[in-house]
């Protein structure tokens, strides 16, 4: 009897194991710019760092206006003054060119910056999404098709995970068809 149930039960085993490897893995596809993008938080991002580049943009056209100005008076000016004052002014104006040549770098550092610590959280947000998402899907595989990497792949045997995901945070918002 204990054989026989021991038989039975490795044949169960067996039965099951087949029909798991007999599953047709699952395979997806998503286009995680595009996904990014629909979020509300990609929004609110682009306003803040819109606004954060507004105000860098700000300071160096005032800058520029300085550096204007001062360039003006230098040219009406120059044949009144001496050799010495003449001179300094000279390098006022080298010397502010250059702060403001430094500025504009450290101003695209920052922009960017900001732009990677307003995205990190939206794209750690997305992937974790899209992983459950296809976690609960039974999803072996998901490839971005935003990155161009993909020589090649059937969209008839692999499925959008955009639309799911999209479900999942409740994003209606759809974009327009020229940029996808």
């Amino acid at each position: 009897m204990k054989k026989i149930t021991k038989l039975f039960l490795v044949v169960i085993m067996a039965c099951i194991s087949a029909s798991a490897f007999a599953q047709t893995p699952k395979f997806a596809h998503i286009n995680f710019q595009e996904f990014v993008m629909l979020s509300p938080e990609s929004d609110s991002a682009s306003v803040k760092l819109e606004a954060f580049g507004k105000e860098l943009q700000d300071q160096i056209e005032g800058m520029q206006k300085e550096l204007q100005d001062k360039f003006t008076i230098y040219q009406q000016q120059q044949g009144n003054w001496t050799a010495g004052v003449l001179e300094a002014k000279q390098k006022e104006l080298q010397d502010l060119n250059q702060r403001m040549e430094e500025f504009r770098q450290v101003a695209q550092q920052d922009f960017q910056q900001k732009q990677q610590e307003l995205m990190l959280p939206i794209l750690e947000k997305a992937r974790k999404t899209i992983s459950t998402v296809a976690k609960r899907e039974n999803f072996i595989y998901v490839f971005d098709t935003s990155t161009g990497a993909l020589s090649y792949f059937d969209e008839q045997q692999s499925t959008d995970l955009l639309p799911m995901v999209k479900k999942e945070l409740n994003i209606t918002k759809e974009l327009p068809r020229t940029n996808r």
